[in-house]
């Protein structure tokens, strides 16, 4: 699935060259937000479930934002019960079992549809010419010029070499 996924990633990313930045955010606690917040930063993207097989990245993901975050990274987590209604909570229930389950403290956004009529513009943007998000926790790097310059499948694990190695680059980091 990643090969298929990259491949079609590849072609989707170099045709890619939508400004995200204004897109309307919502913040886990209901504050107005976009992407123009992060400006400047490396950004993974992530749509996640509270129970789904691939909740346990959510410590992978805190660690991956605490060890670049002064470095110019964050990570964005975008609660979603579209993949097998793995995400039913409110947000004051999503934001208390991350906290306190994973200790999270890169920033959360209120729940959002991936799929159908009612996709948020941000996966419609993220989508944009290639393939819908699939599942849980499927993860999108945005540069430091606010572009998407990789998707990754949920598998892909967030301190993987793959992503922590494409976050480095961005960075400047060795």
């Amino acid at each position: 699935m990643k090969s298929i996924l990259a491949a079609m990633t590849l072609t989707t990313l170099s045709a890619f060259s939508a400004d995200l930045s204004g897109i309307p955010l919502k913040t886990i606690d209901g504050k107005d937000a976009s992407l123009k917040d992060y400006a400047g930063k490396a950004v993974l993207i992530v749509n996640v479930a509270s129970e789904c097989g691939y909740t346990s990245q959510y410590a992978g993901l805190q660690s991956l934002h605490t060890k670049y975050a002064a470095k110019g990274f964050t990570v964005l987590g975008f609660p979603c019960n579209d993949f097998g209604g793995q995400e039913p909570g409110s947000e004051a229930e999503i934001q208390s079992f991350c906290s306190s389950r994973y200790q999270v403290t890169f920033p959360m956004f209120s729940k959002v549809k991936i799929l159908g009529s009612e996709k948020h513009s941000l996966f419609a943007a993220l989508t944009a010419g290639g393939a819908d998000v699939g599942w849980n926790f499927e993860k999108f790097l945005l540069g430091k010029d606010g572009k998407l310059i990789a998707r990754y499948a949920s598998d892909a694990e967030p301190e993987g070499a793959e992503i922590e190695d494409a976050v480095k680059k961005e960075l400047g980091q060795p």
